[in-house]
């Protein structure tokens, strides 16, 4: 009796079957948390909107957090990410330019430049290094905060901690992203100007032109929109999924491929829309 029972609990089948039954609920609950998490996410966005944008409820310590976070996220970046990226930038112009040349079509060269890495590249490339860099540490720590109680509690002015802990992150990961864009976008432009036209002024009134009719109004409103959602998308994810997760589905490797995955599909969706709202 003893062999058969034990064959019977070693059985591939039986392990198999248990095995399933023990995951559909945690599949199930895996399902109907998505959802929900997700609304968090936003509605912590608003509830940091309205808390970044009530300035009599900020105290001196606050503003120092703020203004320390954003120093610390963007000044060690902006440096380095800007000269990385003219690098690959210098080379994608050149490769452009030299390959319009040998088609006959130099005339197009400065517009398909400014619209593959001024409007598409350079933005993502800076929203997905300011989540790898910034926003995904920040993540762990406030799962740590989390874990501590910090979040619960109070300021003797009545601000709740999940405020103090959270919103200097949000703003920094989200002004962080946006410098690092606008100072790769400025250098780009600058570096596609002396590599088609030279050192001289020469060129200048055809670039403007060429540049103008690529930024026309349509156009810049997609491109402003684009920036600040993907901006806010690694600012915001991270930080909120490390706050609403369930204690008990955060272990380590779990809980970074479900913040990659909610982050991976707000930014293709943000994408998705910038192309339907430029080409379309």
């Amino acid at each position: 009796m003893a062999t058969f029972e034990l064959m019977a609990s070693t059985d591939p089948d039986r392990r198999d079957a248990s095995a399933a039954a023990r995951t559909a609920p945690q599949r199930e609950a895996g399902i109907i948390e998505w959802p929900r998490i997700w609304w968090r996410i936003v509605y912590l966005g608003a509830r940091v909107l309205a808390f970044a944008l009530s300035v009599p409820s900020h105290t001196p310590a606050y503003r120092r957090s703020v203004l320390a976070r954003l120093y610390a996220g963007t000044a060690p970046l902006l440096l380095w990410f800007t000269a990385l990226s003219s690098v690959i930038s210098l080379v994608i112009i050149r490769i452009v330019v030299v390959t319009a040349q040998s088609y006959g079509l130099s005339q197009y060269a400065l517009q398909m430049v400014v619209r593959v890495l001024v409007l598409e590249l350079i933005p993502l490339t800076a929203a997905l290094f300011v989540a790898l860099r910034v926003t995904l540490p920040d993540g762990v720590e406030v799962a740590a905060a989390r874990a501590q109680g910090k979040l619960d509690e109070r300021t003797p002015e009545g601000v709740a901690g999940v405020m103090l802990e959270v919103t200097p992150r949000v703003l920094a990961g989200l002004f962080a992203a946006l410098a690092l864009a606008a100072a790769s976008g400025v250098v780009t432009l600058l570096l596609a100007y002396l590599t088609i036209y030279g050192f001289g002024g020469g060129g200048l009134e055809q670039y403007t032109r060429t540049v103008g009719q690529v930024f026309h109004p349509t156009v810049t409103l997609v491109f402003t929109l684009k920036t600040f959602f993907l901006s806010l998308a690694v600012a915001l994810v991270p930080v909120g999924s490390a706050l609403y997760d369930s204690p008990e589905r955060r272990s380590r490797s779990s809980a970074e491929i479900r913040v990659l995955v909610r982050l991976f599909l707000v930014i293709l969706l943000v994408e998705v829309t910038s192309l339907v709202g430029n080409y379309y």
